[in-house]
């Protein structure tokens, strides 16, 4: 075999699945936003799931982007695991059309129509405005391109004796249908589809190899079967990193398609035979038939069309059991809240950009979330150190060690917060944004950096209030204490509907609450500034203690102002 023609199959191949790649994520682009409405309406139960999984699937051109986005959707909490199970189902359907594709370009010579549609493309990239549909029909274009030029490869080799004595020398010992020979075909096509990450790609092999009569068509269902499974590993894989919940839709997948392949092997003849007459196809068909090459690239479709639709028209109804079994197998571990760990973005699982807004969104949110329980844990921290018992003395140092020590980590958990997630927003941005999506970015960059100056005002209370646990020689007086539990307890209402806001939606909000409350913070610091001044010089307590009690009121009145900035970006992000 001369090495030009290995390297025109390869370059083909490498056309083929950079075409369905580009194709896949323009379409993605194209439809960023509605996906996700989509997925996050039409899943209300195992059938409209299904159908959306399917239509979406068929529209992206790409099981795995549809199961990626699905995977991140449970990962953050936007999908349940059954509601995931069922799309993926419909997944499995929609990527059927892909191999019907593949048949189309096996069927007749496309390239001539390739030429016009690169040259469309080019002119619309150029028009900017119109440069995902260019880049959508770049991707038709290369992957139609790589399937003429690997269907022309193929029969170059076919109609080359010495090749062809070669080539089907090798595949003549697994000739007969033995359940070991099955078993060979399906491993291969497995591996191989995990290793070249494109189910598409190892289906126009298949075909390629059938239509020129070199792989017997019941070997080539097995490659056929053995793509199913391969196809789910790989989001098994990039869910390693996800949440349990992800890492049981990853599973559920592989799980759906390896199941379906046993029962189908133990049914292979009767099923086969059935996929035969609806193709009008005869196994024993001659290689050397005109139509042979459109027959055999057509009953592969078909059968890997009536296999997916059959597998998932007998599993639907046992949704609810595939999900305990994914939760049987991948047991939930529990993890220490104060651990840092972005739940929702460390995955590396987004595709799009207006999908990797919405995950980061949810980590904000829980950003959010953190920084409140942050300032409740310095208001307990407040409260034990206004014990005196003598009795629980050491209890209460203990106590308050243990508590300072969480607070101290909080801070650093904020920090970490806010670079990581700043740093995925920076990764997002480099991509081709619209308007909507760049004014979403901007304003979560303010929200996690005001989120941090938070964090560092519960710190710089929790400080003021260790500082004073550990000189003993003065305490705060009964009235302090209670001006400064009321100032913390307006301060948590302003936190509250900060969290009211992150949870739910922005036109259901009333931004005046916030400003109210606000305004309330900053009355109130004022009236004690004031009183302050006056203890002080009627020597109710000292200068110093009075010193610790205003710092621990002006943070306060500082963090609320960090919170009407979270509000006010999170409002005006469109």
């Amino acid at each position: 075999m001369s090495i030009w023609i290995i390297f025109k199959l390869l370059g083909s191949l490498a056309l083929l699945m950079f075409g369905m790649k580009s194709m896949s994520e323009a379409l993605q682009k194209l439809a960023g936003p509605q996906l996700r409405h989509i997925l996050g309406a039409m899943t209300t139960n195992r059938v409209t799931g299904a159908l959306t999984g399917m239509f979406v699937t068929a529209a992206v051109q790409s099981s795995t982007a549809t199961t990626l986005m699905t995977v991140s959707f449970v990962n953050a909490g936007l999908l349940t695991l059954i509601q995931a199970i069922s799309v993926i189902m419909g997944a499995n359907i929609g990527t059927t059309l892909t191999a019907w594709i593949m048949s189309l370009g096996m069927g007749f010579n496309i390239s001539n129509f390739v030429y016009p549609a690169f040259f469309i493309g080019i002119v619309l990239i150029y028009m900017k405005k119109r440069r995902i549909v260019g880049d959508f029909l770049f991707g038709i274009a290369f992957l139609f391109l790589g399937l003429s030029t690997l269907k022309e490869t193929g029969f170059s080799l076919v109609e080359n004796p010495e090749t062809h004595a070669t080539i089907s020398a090798f595949f003549c010992h697994f000739n007969d249908t033995t359940l070991l020979n099955s078993l060979f075909f399906l491993l291969i096509g497995t591996i191989l589809t995990l290793s070249v990450q494109s189910s598409a790609a190892m289906m126009a092999i298949t075909m390629m190899l059938c239509s020129t009569g070199v792989l017997h068509i019941e070997q080539g269902i097995m490659l056929v079967l053995g793509e199913n499974i391969g196809t789910t590993i790989t989001a098994n894989i990039v869910a390693l990193n996800a949440n349990v919940q992800a890492r049981r839709a990853a599973f559920a997948h592989l799980s759906i398609n390896v199941s379906g392949v046993i029962w189908v092997m133990v049914l292979l003849k009767p099923f086969f035979s059935l996929v035969c007459q609806l193709a009008h196809f005869d196994p024993a068909m001659s290689t050397d038939m005109p139509n042979f090459t459109i027959k055999a690239s057509v009953v592969l479709a078909t059968f890997h069309s009536a296999f997916n639709m059959s597998n998932i028209l007998f599993q639907i109804w046992f949704v609810p059991y595939i999900e305990r079994f994914v939760c049987w197998v991948i047991k939930a571990k529990n993890e220490e809240e104060e651990d840092f760990r972005l739940h929702f973005i460390t995955s590396g699982i987004m595709k799009t950009p207006e999908l990797s807004v919405l995950e980061a969104h949810k980590e904000i949110k829980d950003f959010s979330n953190r920084m409140q329980r942050m300032f409740t844990m310095v208001r307990e921290l407040l409260t034990l150190s206004s014990s005196s018992s003598e009795k629980k003395k050491d209890n209460q140092e203990t106590e308050f060690t243990k508590l300072y020590s969480r607070i101290e980590k909080y801070e650093s958990i904020s920090d970490n917060m806010e670079y990581e997630i700043a740093n995925y927003l920076d990764q997002v941005s480099d991509a081709h944004l619209s308007d909507e999506t760049k004014a979403k970015i901007r304003a979560m960059l303010r929200e996690i950096s005001e989120l941090e100056s938070i964090g560092d005002a519960c710190y710089n209370m929790a400080r003021a209030i260790n500082r004073k646990f550990l000189d003993r020689k003065e305490h705060f007086t009964a009235s302090q204490y209670q001006h400064m539990h009321q100032m913390m307890s307006l301060t948590d209402d302003a936190l509250t509907l900060m969290n009211k806001l992150m949870t739910g939606r922005k036109e259901a909000f009333d931004l005046n609450l916030t400003l109210n409350t606000e305004n309330e913070i900053n009355n109130y610091r004022a009236q004690l500034k004031q009183q302050n001044i006056i203890d002080v010089n009627n020597h109710e307590y000292t200068y110093a203690i009075g010193t610790i009690y205003m710092d621990l009121i002006n943070e306060c009145e500082k963090l609320g102002d960090y919170v009407v900035n979270v509000v006010e970006a999170r409002m005006g992000a469109h």
